[in-house]
């Protein structure tokens, strides 16, 4: 497979089409080898519009969802981001191409782990995992500049809007299958925030402890 193509059609036929037209951004999917953060048995689908399989029922974003993602945020150089779930640490890493510093948290120890050495071969320094539920949030060490939730919420909890520094902008994916929104929520003053609703789509929800604790019997 000339994964070089691959990654060139999905950043034409994917990516531009959903309205991603920053040049940075569009470098910044070239650059970042998503195949090496896809499980090796996947490794041939990287590049595919699908939502990828991780392991123990998690999945990684689609590309141009991620893509989307990331343009939305207008990352500085001298921001401080969160991600809620990390997944296979590919949306980390391109967090991580543009801002100070990443901070990922991963409710799975598995996957937390996957992610530190999928990061750590890619040379990304400026991400740090940690395994933990932030689902209602993650204080230490906000506030930040970025939020970023990679999973879905049927309401989005408050104190991520509080975890936001002023101008700071929050991405999230709120509601119910087959109806959920992707916003963007930007904090304007100490309690105003302004909501953009930026596309429809369906994504898996976020894991959460509640939710493994229903499936322990």
């Amino acid at each position: 497979m000339d994964m070089e193509q691959a990654r060139f059609n999905m950043i034409e036929q994917q990516i531009r089409p959903w309205e991603v037209l920053d040049p940075e951004v569009l470098g910044l999917l070239a650059a970042v080898r998503r195949e090496d953060f896809v499980p090796a048995a996947h490794r041939t689908l990287a590049f595919a519009d699908i939502e990828m399989p991780l392991g123990n029922g998690q999945t990684m974003l689609q590309p141009k969802i991620e893509a989307r993602i990331l343009q939305e945020v207008a990352l500085r150089n001298t921001d401080i981001a969160l991600e809620v779930g990390t997944g296979s640490g590919h949306m980390a890493a391109l967090l991580a191409a543009k801002a100070e510093y990443v901070y990922s948290v991963e409710i799975d120890p598995q996957l937390a782990e996957r992610a530190r050495q999928n990061l750590e071969r890619a040379g990304v320094a400026n991400v740090t995992v940690a395994t933990g539920d932030a689902s209602e949030g993650w204080p230490d060490p906000g506030p930040y500049d970025v939020i970023v939730i990679s999973g879905s919420l049927s309401e989005l909890p408050e104190a991520f809007l509080q975890q936001l520094k002023i101008g700071g902008r929050l991405a999230v994916f709120i509601g119910e299958a087959p109806a959920m929104q992707a916003r963007l929520i930007t904090r304007t003053s100490e309690q105003a925030f302004n909501t953009i609703n930026l596309f429809e789509t369906v994504v898996a929800p976020l894991t959460t402890k509640k939710q493994r604790q229903r499936f322990v019997f």
